[in-house]
């Protein structure tokens, strides 16, 4: 059965890491991804934060820990920033394997916005990320994963470039092109199709998941609603335009064994979000027979 992963702004409203934990386990989630820094708690160290990670995720049960790392500085064409990106993100993937067990992250390059300031971030997400990356900035992505994925691939780990927008790997096209520069075994693509349906004319679930190949190893699963406006707005999982019933038969038919991560993309009390669309996904996951 797939692990079901609960993504940390479900409970990023001030939660302790024991109340997270203890919460996510009693609500049926396998595992938590974390962000690499803690959000709306303090700690002294990321020792201090791990630790709390690792013995409150053993004390109420979850199998799974992941963690969302951003390489920030890995697309500067300054070599000492390059640099110091490559050996903090090897630093950060061989703390948390060696401590916690982690063998998936899901990761990041820079974020690249659009150097005319007077383009909004959005709606329109496609005059951003990848369409702008210059040939440089590509190239710097590519080469620092190259030795990140060497480096993680010796550990056993894997590591996936979320479909987001503002990142080189925004878009499927994307996404799939870096993966396939970068050439490791060890890296991936995390699907965020609740990302994709953000920009116009995205490819459609089946064509997205035959794309990805065996290059798919993470899932997140987020939901959101096209207004007559053309705005779109977040929702629950199971009352958006995205048709999981259907995305999780595609997968199914795949052959699809690894991870699925829920996610909140709404704001406010986000605890009974998690309550509302985890019982959507097991039920799908019941009628799929998802196993």
């Amino acid at each position: 059965m797939n692990p079901v992963i609960m993504h940390i702004n479900y409970c990023e409203q001030g939660q302790s890491i024991e109340e997270i934990c203890q919460k996510a386990a009693s609500w049926g989630f396998d595992g938590i991804e974390f962000r690499s820094l803690p959000t709306g708690i303090t700690f002294a160290s990321i020792d201090e934060y791990l630790e709390a990670i690792l013995h409150n995720a053993t004390r109420f049960g979850l199998k799974r820990i992941h963690f969302g790392y951003t390489a920030e500085g890995i697309c500067s064409e300054d070599n000492k920033t390059h640099e110091a990106a490559v050996a903090d993100a090897i630093a950060f993937f061989t703390l948390v394997h060696n401590k916690l067990g982690v063998t998936l992250c899901n990761v990041f390059t820079d974020i690249i916005m659009n150097p005319d300031k007077n383009i909004p971030y959005g709606p329109d997400y496609s005059l951003h990320g990848s369409s702008v990356a210059t040939e440089a900035q590509w190239k710097a992505a590519v080469a620092g994963y190259k030795k990140i994925g060497a480096a993680v691939s010796a550990l056993g780990m894997r590591l996936a470039f979320e479909t987001h927008m503002s990142y080189i790997h925004d878009t499927p096209q994307a996404a799939f092109k870096l993966v396939s520069l970068i050439d490791s075994p060890a890296i991936g693509i995390n699907m965020d199709y609740g990302n994709t349906v953000y920009f116009k004319n995205h490819l459609e679930l089946e064509e997205t998941i035959a794309l990805y190949g065996e290059k798919l190893f993470d899932i997140h699963l987020k939901n959101s609603m096209e207004l007559l406006s053309s705005e779109r707005v977040p929702t629950a999982l199971g009352e958006g335009d995205i048709n999981h019933r259907q995305y999780l038969r595609l997968l199914k038919k795949t052959g699809y064994s690894g991870p699925i991560t829920l996610e909140a993309p709404r704001s406010g009390d986000r605890e009974p979000y998690a309550r509302q669309d985890i019982a959507y996904y097991k039920m799908l996951r019941e009628d799929v027979c998802l196993f």
